[in-house]
């Protein structure tokens, strides 16, 4: 399996990348993507400000400078607005597109916080269950799900039981239709 669920310091997670939970500025501001600007150092905004910000649900790389990771991949995510404004198509273009542009420069384990679940008041549940279901679509990377607290990380852990419950399902479901082709021939 390719997906891992921990608590803990995003900031201070080993891995070729960590995504930033970013605003579309890309400059820095509160939770996690203050974090990774005060722990990462100047060179990280000094590199940002060169990439004239970012739109919601694409992203963007830049080194790690003083991180443990080698590389910040940020994205910004939607602000939850009620959920009938393509939040939850916006929140899966976050994860998609940070893999894909992982996977653009080589970088195979990178680590996640939840996007859009703080200050963007996207409800966790439905946050995770995008993530995760999104993440499973990329078997070839190594993913950490870094939950802050304990509430993310129970609920990151549900999200990824019931993806692996319906994934089972539906492989079963389609052993029985190829029983039942196989009978009827």
């Amino acid at each position: 399996m390719n997906l891992s669920i921990v608590q803990g310091d995003i900031t201070q997670f080993h891995a070729d990348a960590i995504v930033n939970a970013a605003n579309t500025s890309l400059l820095g501001g509160a939770g996690v993507d203050g974090a990774i600007h005060r722990v990462a150092g100047p060179g990280l905004m000094a590199e940002c400000k060169t990439l004239n910000g970012c739109p919601t649900g694409e992203a963007r790389i830049t080194k790690g400078y003083n991180l443990k990771a080698a590389y910040v991949i940020h994205t910004p995510g939607p602000r939850y607005a009620g959920g009938n404004r393509g939040e939850a198509q916006l929140l899966e273009s976050c994860y998609r597109n940070c893999l894909l542009l992982a996977m653009e420069h080589g970088i195979r384990e990178i680590a996640f916080p939840s996007i859009s679940t703080g200050i963007y008041r996207f409800p966790l549940r439905e946050a995770a269950e995008i993530a995760v279901r999104t993440i499973m679509q990329y078997p070839q990377m190594d993913v950490t799900m870094v939950c802050f607290d304990p509430v993310t990380r129970e609920a990151y852990e549900a999200a990824l039981e019931n993806c692996l419950r319906e994934a089972e399902r539906r492989k079963n479901m389609e052993n029985l239709q190829d029983t039942e082709k196989l009978q009827e021939e």
